[in-house]
């Protein structure tokens, strides 16, 4: 399984390509923990609050990531939306680890590390 699937001023001409995007939304939630107090266990909220702040100075649209799982051969593709994933981040699984899915029509979930689900939308099934 593999995740795919990340104060700068940027404008909507800033050209980034999505590893430099999660980056700059990365320097920018450490920028939001320190702006906010440096408040523990508020990481989704100051990720969430940088991905709006720089997706909105660059123009572009909030994007849904996924995860990719493959099943008896048969590769799913889960998209998932990171305000609704309960704190997932890329990385918690790596690439080949075991891990406890179920199916259920379009929606696959996937027990994480910490025991918590994360709920996708299968949008694509290769063989």
């Amino acid at each position: 399984m593999e995740p795919d699937s990340h104060s700068d001023s940027l404008t909507s001409d800033s050209p980034l390509s999505e590893t430099d995007l999660y980056e700059v939304i990365r320097r920018r939630a450490e920028e939001v923990y320190i702006r906010n107090g440096r408040i523990p266990g508020r990481d989704l909220e100051n990720w969430t609050q940088a991905e709006l702040e720089i997706r909105s100075e660059t123009g572009k649209s909030a994007r849904r990531t996924a995860i990719i799982v493959k099943i008896n051969g048969v590769q799913y593709v889960g998209e998932y939306r990171a305000e609704t994933a309960e704190g997932y981040t890329p990385g918690e699984f790596t690439p080949g680890c075991s891990v406890v899915v179920r199916l259920d029509g379009n929606t696959m979930l996937v027990k994480r590390p910490n025991g918590k689900v994360l709920r996708t939308e299968i949008v694509q099934r290769n063989s």
